[in-house]
């Protein structure tokens, strides 16, 4: 069974994205990469979610891990 994420802060991290690239959010909060992954889910059964940047930009990804939008955030940190 699948730990719970960790908020890794309650608000979204604003990173500029290049577009044809992919990155790989974090889900679990462990990251020490905020927003993205470094392997420390490692035991946890989450796994990072791949993000593929269709257009270059500021995207808003979630911080807190509790986001229904999948890795952008849709305000739900601060209902935590």
């Amino acid at each position: 069974m699948a730990e719970a994420p960790i908020p890794a802060q309650k608000a979204p991290y604003p990173v500029e994205v290049e577009a044809g690239k992919t990155y790989f959010w974090c889900s679990c909060g462990r990251s020490s990469k905020q927003p993205f992954c470094d392997g420390s889910h490692k035991d946890t059964g989450l796994a990072p979610v791949k993000f593929e940047a269709t257009e270059g930009g500021k995207v808003f990804f979630c911080g807190c891990k509790a986001s229904g939008n999948g890795v952008r955030c849709d305000g739900s940190h601060a209902k935590l």
